[in-house]
């Protein structure tokens, strides 16, 4: 599932030279990885130079889940199903398709440990028609070229800073996994990314066997303008020098667990590359098939599909950042595979105002461990998805990749840190690190503290912008306002339900004396008290007695 809240205000799919198969599509699950040709001291005969090279700096040993799964096991099941898309070998799987005839005698194969079914149907594609399927046009809210609204999005991370000091993801490979990166190859903001060679490998998952990925859908082309797009008029983003592995994994037309598999996948593909830091927009937990469906217990780290494939990425030193999920203000709630992995970013989501985003999902995983990790700007982000104008666009998919673009800044600030080091870092040198919660874990990350170890002016803004309010509740006629730095601000009231009731220019003779308001009119009853000094406002329910 994508991890967006866009208002669409149109949408037109044109499904081209497409066809809906009626066999379905089943990952058989192998007890066992005999090897005939590959050996774990032979690595170069399995793995590439570059995963070698990243081993060796996260001092992490070949282990028999970097083995291809068995020709042998191939050679059998090969002939007993109509198609193999692909194999997993994290996961000791082949991903087929095959009818229910076929799975049954599949079954009683000795080397096979269980069969699940992974998605109903396949597509098969037309070869003339890869480029066009699945187009959707989109019209998003658009700013002006000449708008720079996304410097306050850099600001909150350090990024400016960040590029003064020279670091902007040089030397660091960066996959996105997503739905698709329409447009993406027609925005100037990411051209240099084709001109240069940024873009060192493409693959698509859904249609196995693929490369083309400039289809499909917009929603990678937003996350992935988040972290590598470069236009001083429009959005700078914060690792533009990275290199880049795009990678479709998400079926927009359907929701099934063969987009776990791909996404287990991909990580196998980028792996081999030598990639760094995998950015995930993208979460499950309810599909198509209710028998599908994860519940909030099974969000304990360890059982869904993707979130295991997360955690074995982690393992082998790949920071994995990944959206925490937009059900914070449905009846889920909580975070979504793969957020619940050990080992990696998830990212909540936070408002101009530096609140948690209403959307934003929350933690604690299902054994208790804080979630989100951390947090940035998820509201009205400004982003590139329609190649004639930026936009603005809400949800953790897209405070996700700004993370993403932080952290390879950071790598290449400090190339000798491991990924569980850069990850400590990250955590400890956050906006709350002293008092994590599961609104916004850590707090928001900054470059210039984790980079100098010292608190930078957002921070020290962030921290100085907290509301508080005394007594509260109160049956008294004063109330007692401690905020800012300034000695003016405006005080704003409401009622429970958002209506403005009363509006007033507090002052004060010092920043450290308290602002001071009556509320002996007010009758009995719960209301909403906002402060602004600036450009900051913040809230605060305050209750009459």
């Amino acid at each position: 599932m994508i991890n967006s809240k866009i208002a669409f205000l149109g949408i037109t799919f044109c499904l081209l030279s497409l066809t809906l198969m009626a066999q379905d599509r089943f990952a058989i699950q192998y007890k066992y990885k005999p090897q005939t040709s590959f050996q774990l001291d032979s690595p170069l005969d399995f793995v590439t130079e570059e995963t070698l090279k990243r081993r060796v700096r996260e001092q992490v040993s070949l282990d028999s889940l970097d083995l291809p799964v068995s020709e042998k096991y191939i050679e059998i099941i090969e002939p007993l199903v109509d198609k193999i898309q692909y194999h997993t070998k994290w996961l000791n799987s082949s991903i087929v398709v095959a009818s229910e005839a076929q799975i049954e005698e599949i079954k009683t194969l000795p080397f096979v440990e269980n069969v699940e079914l992974v998605g109903r149907g396949f597509y098969d594609y037309g070869q003339s028609a890869r480029k066009e399927a699945f187009k959707i046009p989109i019209k998003i809210r658009l700013k002006s070229k000449n708008d720079k609204a996304y410097i306050f999005q850099n600001e909150l991370l350090g990024i400016p800073e960040m590029h003064e000091e020279g670091f902007t993801g040089e030397g660091v490979t960066i996959a996105v996994f997503d739905g698709g990166f329409q447009n993406a190859d027609r925005i100037d903001a990411l051209k240099h990314l084709f001109d240069n060679d940024r873009i060192i490998a493409t693959q698509d998952f859904v249609i196995p066997g693929s490369d083309e990925v400039y289809r499909t859908d917009t929603h990678g082309t937003g996350s992935l303008s988040l972290i590598a797009a470069f236009d001083p008029n429009s959005l700078v983003a914060g690792a533009y020098n990275a290199n880049y592995i795009l990678c479709i994994t998400e079926d927009i037309s359907s929701e099934y667990r063969i987009e776990e598999y791909n996404w287990v996948r991909a990580a196998e593909f980028a792996d081999s590359l030598g990639v760094d830091i995998i950015n995930s927009s993208l979460g499950y937990n309810i599909f198509n098939e209710s028998s599908m469906n994860y519940t909030k217990e099974e969000l304990d780290g360890k059982t869904a599909v993707i979130t295991r494939g997360a955690n074995i990425a982690a393992e082998k030193g790949i920071m994995v950042v990944s959206s925490a999920g937009n059900e914070g203000n449905g009846s889920w709630k909580s975070i979504t595979a793969p957020a619940d992995a050990y080992g990696i970013l998830s990212v909540g989501s936070v408002t101009n105002s530096l609140q948690k985003s209403n959307f934003s999902s929350i933690g604690p995983t299902s054994d208790g461990r804080i979630k989100p990790e951390v947090s940035a700007l998820g509201s009205s982000v400004t982003l590139w998805r329609n190649n004639s104008a930026i936009g603005t666009a809400s949800g953790t998919s897209f405070s996700a990749p700004q993370v993403a673009a932080l952290a390879a800044g950071l790598w290449e600030a400090k190339p000798e840190l491991t990924k569980n080091e850069l990850l400590d870092l990250i955590l400890t040198t956050s906006s709350q690190a002293e008092e994590p919660d599961n609104d916004l874990g850590y707090g928001i990350p900054n470059f210039t503290r984790a980079y100098f170890g010292i608190v930078t002016e957002v921070e020290r803004e962030i921290e100085e912008a907290k509301l508080n309010i005394f007594p509260n509740p109160s049956d008294g006629n004063e109330l007692y306002i401690n905020y800012g730095r300034l000695n003016e601000c405006e005080f704003s009231l409401y009622d429970i339900n958002g209506k403005l009731l009363s509006t007033a220019s507090l002052n004060r003779n010092s920043y450290d004396q308290p602002y001071s308001v009556s509320v002996g009119d007010l009758r009995a009853g719960m209301y909403i008290i906002q402060v602004r000094e600036s450009n900051r406002p913040q809230r605060i329910k305050f209750v009459k007695k």
